[in-house]
């Protein structure tokens, strides 16, 4: 893959060398490598921390033969990236998560005290699905749609990032 960033003359060279199930990525940018973290992946946007600094990007438009996108306000043209989408997307189905309106994430840091709900229980938007502590409080993460558990991807016990994955829910 090559990266073009608009405004400089400087074409980076770039390959994605492993995507393991929890989002993360193993990438290699003009031959350093880099662990690529994804934290949120919706339809045009995601989230991800890259070394220990947080990023936010917008896909603009895709195409075959390139992808514009605003990283961080930086706009950023990736040319024949053909496989870039497709192993993102591959990354965090990988993991469970099927499309991103199916996932239930954490929206706070905690540790996981226990599961309420189990693989094949029918949940309502609103009913407790895990219950985290942080920060000395008990916090309920609640079914955000209605559907049927798939799959639980939590531990009891664990601890758990802002938007760490913890169901899928169909």
């Amino acid at each position: 893959m090559q990266f073009k960033i608009e405004d400089l003359q400087t074409l980076l060279s770039g390959e994605i060398t492993r995507s393991s199930s929890d989002g993360t990525v193993l990438i290699k940018v003009d031959g350093k490598e880099q662990t690529l973290r994804i934290l949120k992946f919706g339809t045009n946007e995601f989230e991800f921390i890259l070394g220990h600094s947080f990023h936010h990007a917008k896909i603009l438009s895709s195409s075959s033969s390139e992808t514009k996108m605003i990283i961080d306000g930086e706009p950023l043209t990736i040319k024949k990236h053909s496989k870039l989408a497709e192993v993102l997307q591959k990354s965090m189905s990988s993991a469970g998560a099927g499309t991103a309106e199916n996932n239930l994430t954490s929206q706070i840091p905690g540790r996981i005290v226990s599961i309420m709900a189990k693989p094949g229980s029918v949940v309502k938007k609103g009913d407790p699905v895990v219950v985290l502590e942080s920060m000395k409080m008990q916090v309920a993460v609640k079914a955000h749609k209605d559907g049927i558990v798939k799959e639980i991807r939590a531990k009891e016990g664990a601890s758990i990032a802002r938007h760490d994955l913890i169901a899928v829910i169909e």
